[in-house]
């Protein structure tokens, strides 16, 4: 696997007007699955090995909730949208028009609403990828991990297998209001190498 950081900042921000262009479908799906005005925007892209993915999301010894999705069609891989957990106890709470402190725990209710947003946000993500690449993607069904990131990271990387060693961050932030500093999470993709040089080779050529 050629090292990916080589990529100069016009490709990088080819990959990142293409994640704010889903962020905004999806950020339109939720305001009206909630009925309230919800934002997404995509600050940062990054491309790192695999090992180095906990330091660039975070504190790799920190709790967070964690939503795994397959990536299946013509290119393959997973995908794992990433909250610190009061991070996520705040969205759900907002997610589900509560008073700010309310969510505790994650229940039933709460885990649905997480899974949701980051099912509609990687069929959003991965819908404009598609149209990049001009491949079809899917989604699989969510499923939600609550755990230290660096676990997370490892254990999704480990059953993939040992040959995928670089992915794709996309840094995500909600604000629910203009001004508002909003809430951070991060979007990653750990696409097969096939799939990732698939990437690469159409940024580059972009």
């Amino acid at each position: 696997m050629k090292d990916t950081r080589g990529l100069e900042e016009r490709q990088l921000d080819a990959l990142k007007e293409v994640a704010n262009i889903g962020a905004g479908h999806a950020a339109t799906a939720l305001s009206q699955l909630t009925n309230r005005r919800i934002m997404i925007d995509v600050p940062q892209v990054q491309i790192c090995p695999i090992e180095e993915a906990s330091s660039a999301v975070g504190s790799g010894s920190g709790v967070v909730a964690a939503v795994l999705m397959h990536v299946l069609g013509d290119l393959t891989g997973r995908s794992l949208l990433i909250f610190q957990k009061d991070c996520a106890l705040q969205l759900s709470d907002m997610l589900l028009n509560r008073e700010p402190g309310t969510t505790k725990v994650f229940a039933e209710l709460e885990q649905s609403s997480l899974k949701e947003t980051a099912n509609i946000l990687t069929g959003a993500y991965l819908s404009g990828l598609s149209d990049m690449l001009g491949l079809m993607l899917i989604p699989s069904v969510p499923s939600l991990a609550i755990d230290l990131c660096a676990a997370i990271l490892s254990a999704t990387y480990l059953n993939f297998g040992h040959d995928r060693s670089y992915v794709i961050i996309l840094d995500t932030r909600f604000r629910f209001e203009p001004g508002d500093p909003g809430m951070s999470g991060h979007f990653v993709l750990l696409p097969d190498p096939s799939s990732l040089n698939v990437i690469l080779k159409t940024v580059r050529l972009g």
